[in-house]
């Protein structure tokens, strides 16, 4: 049992509850194909929903299309004059072959200190956290400083489109008044020595560029001399795409990043030099390295039907991510590396996101760190992905990344997400749900 800043107690009640959720939440199949082939999010919604209505909260359901579900809810807070908070999280998760796995990717285990299972990290954590505290603060009556707005969505692994753009765009008036948000992919713990741990916290994200790359030929008869194959072509621009090493762009959360990481290690950092840095970063450094530049990875290829038949066309999907600030440059430098013979357009694209590090919610952060790991130190980092903190910034809605987690220094945190056994520390979920009670406290 901890004792909260402000004089109230968490009850050991929430720590053992939110192992039990994070468990039945991965037990519930969400996985998301990215075409509606996959099982949906309806049931976590519903469990959800059945979560919250128990302790006197009046969820509601919205389905953008069959089996697509997301579940949003709003807590009165002391002061409802004030802006309210956000607090959102996922429920679908991406595919997961079991046979790959040392323990199902859906079964919830715990082995080894761990919740193992899809989601684990991504992000059935943060939602398992949340119901946690929220359930426990609705039991006992503590009323948060300003309301709280609770939104558990679909589609975030396939850009949104069925959950928090969908909310957005048809149900804005859920989020009035709202003009901050914390959700994943932040406030989890770096270990630097015995004297201090750093704490990232997301405050910027790449955009996105998913692309579609179509070069057309001649077809024709395998055996005779083509000179216009778009295999060739393609495989030629795609492999030139794949080696291109973009240029370092120090943007301001980058800067600040540094700033603080040179302080703590006691040493200056040159962003153009920073594999030797990077290699002391353990897990994180996926994280970090992917934040200096623009990053353009070919992830798909298709072409052809048939072993002697030249094929007309050929097709590669790329996964494309710009720094905040710099689509165009990012935009140009494609089309000069890819040439004129291949066409290039989007499947999906969203916009980057920065923010400040500072303000009452940044301190808040800091002081519900501190208290629950004395040598604690909150820091801003740049997400090389993206969350549905795109979505919610189209209503004014100031997003951070902030699931807290005090990680072993040995995980290899990073290669959690979307990788094979995804597990979560039980003791860091108990963390996460001291931590987040205090956040809210002071929110």
């Amino acid at each position: 049992m901890s004792e909260s800043s402000t004089g109230n107690t968490v009850s050991g009640n929430a720590e053992r509850e939110v192992v039990d959720l994070c468990r039945d939440l991965i037990r519930i199949d969400t996985s998301n194909y990215g075409d509606h082939s996959g099982p949906g999010e309806r049931l976590a919604a519903e469990y959800v929903a059945e979560k919250l209505a128990e302790v006197g909260l009046e969820p509601q359901i919205f389905e953008s299309h069959k089996g697509r579900a997301s579940t949003v809810a709003r807590i009165e807070g002391e002061d409802p004059s004030r802006p309210a908070l956000l607090i959102h999280g996922h429920t679908d998760v991406v595919p997961a072959n079991a046979a790959d796995w040392t323990h199902d990717p859906f079964s919830g285990e715990i082995a080894d200190g761990c919740v193992w299972g899809r989601g684990a990290v991504d992000m059935k954590d943060m939602d398992a956290m949340t119901l946690a505290v929220v359930r426990e603060r609705m039991r006992t009556g503590r009323k948060p400083p300003r309301d709280i707005v609770l939104a558990f969505v679909a589609d975030e692994e396939a850009g949104g489109t069925y959950g928090a753009r969908y909310l957005v765009d048809n149900h804005p008036g859920l989020f009035e008044g709202v003009n901050e948000a914390i959700s994943e992919v932040g406030g989890f713990s770096f270990t630097v020595n015995e004297k201090l741990r750093l704490y990232l916290v997301e405050t910027a994200q790449k955009g996105m560029h998913w692309m579609k790359l179509t070069v057309d030929g001649t077809a024709g008869h395998g055996s005779m001399i083509h000179k216009d194959n778009a295999i060739t072509e393609l495989s030629e621009a795609v492999g030139r795409l794949g080696r291109h090493k973009f240029p370092v762009r120090v943007t301001k959360t980058l800067r600040h990043f540094l700033d603080e990481l040179s302080d703590a290690l006691g040493t200056e950092l040159d962003p153009e030099n920073m594999d030797e840095t990077l290699a002391k970063l353990g897990g994180i450094s996926k994280l970090i390295g992917a934040s200096l530049q623009n990053t353009a990875n070919p992830t798909q290829l298709g072409a052809g039907y048939k072993v002697n038949v030249i094929p007309g066309q050929a097709t590669a999907h790329v996964d494309g991510r710009y720094l905040p600030g710099y689509e165009e440059e990012f935009l140009a430098d494609l089309d000069q590396i890819l040439g004129p013979n291949v066409k290039r357009e989007d499947v999906h694209a969203d916009k980057a996101l920065e923010t400040t590090f500072d303000g009452a919610l940044v301190d808040a952060m800091q002081t519900a760190l501190v208290a629950e790991d004395p040598i604690a130190r909150a820091v801003p980092y740049m997400l090389s992905a993206g969350t549905d903190a795109k979505s919610f910034d189209d209503l004014g809605i100031r997003g951070f990344g902030f699931a807290p987690l005090k990680l072993p220094p040995e995980l290899d945190f990073a290669g959690m997400f979307h990788g094979v056994d995804e597990r979560v520390p039980v003791d860091g979920l108990q963390f996460g749900v001291r931590v987040l009670d205090r956040f809210i406290d002071n929110c």
